[in-house]
């Protein structure tokens, strides 16, 4: 057993759990970090998408009791009913997408250069939003006087769910984060703080989930029992250290906005492509 590569595991499992909920981009951090450590390669990248699964493992034994609910609920409670029809549709769009263009965005936009971009792209569109937001709704609690169009999941119709599903496909281009793409752009829709954060979690659960099980059925005939130590460690460090960050996310969003996740990603951008540019570091092109 290489204990090496096993430490790189559970390395890469940290930085997806910590990094999947934040509007930071969870695959950027792992395509830069494994480039970082040389963790790379056709396994990585099934690795990769596959230990997400420990991060949506996370968030569902985390909002156990909702789901639950909502699972116990479906064949009676309209809004149990309305919870699943909301997160089927805003599922498709992404899921249709990333089935058509997945080998092509793989091959051409999963390296440091293009995520550090996007990175960057994004972090800009944040700041926006967020000074457009905090001059629609003011800084009381961060959702000023005026109430948000849609404050609870529970308020979401089929139409709101279906604009940040496509919202979502926005994230197959690595570096986007699927979390900023829907949180944010939740907010632009009206939705308030809380309501796009956890619905951009549920919506996580079979996008995700789906993505890492499809990857594995893919590149099957390219992996064996010698790699399951290595994919079991990154998916039980990404369960936990996701655990932290969704416990710790809800709180933070109560209370501030995401400023300060925008300025982080236009640094990290401006560090990788400064690094790619001087030749301090070695990139992958």
């Amino acid at each position: 057993m290489d204990f090496i590569l096993l430490l790189k595991a559970a390395l890469m499992g940290v930085v997806e759990g910590l990094t999947e909920f934040l509007p930071i981009s969870s695959t950027g951090h792992l395509i830069i970090v494994g480039d970082l450590i040389d963790f790379t390669g056709e396994k990585a990248k099934v690795f990769g998408i596959f230990i997400q699964t420990g991060a949506m493992l996370a968030l569902i034994w985390e909002y156990r009791q909702r789901l639950g609910d909502a699972v116990r609920g479906v064949a009676s409670k309209p809004d149990a009913q309305r919870f699943w029809i909301n997160i089927g549709v805003a599922f498709v769009p992404a899921a249709v997408l990333g089935y058509l263009f997945g080998g092509l965005i793989k091959a051409q936009l999963l390296k440091p250069v293009p995520v550090a971009i996007a990175l960057i792209v994004g972090g800009l569109i944040i700041l926006w939003v967020e000074a457009w937001h905090r001059r629609k709704y003011g800084d009381r609690d961060l959702e000023g006087a005026r109430r948000a169009r849609v404050e609870t999941v529970d308020e979401l119709t089929p139409v709101d769910a279906l604009k940040l599903g496509l919202l979502q496909c926005l994230a197959l281009i690595p570096g986007t984060s699927r979390s900023g793409a829907t949180i944010i752009g939740g907010m632009v829709l009206g939705f308030s703080r809380k309501c796009a954060t956890e619905f951009s979690f549920f919506l996580g659960i079979p996008t995700l989930m789906a993505a890492g099980a499809y990857s594995l059925y893919k590149q099957r005939h390219d992996l064996s029992l010698a790699d399951l130590p290595t994919f079991a460690v990154g998916l039980v460090f990404a369960f936990f250290s996701a655990l932290l960050c969704i416990r710790w996310l809800i709180r933070y969003v109560s209370t501030h906005d995401f400023t300060v996740f925008a300025w982080y990603r236009i640094v990290f951008g401006l560090v990788v492509l400064g690094t790619a540019y001087t030749g301090l570091v070695s990139w992958t092109i």
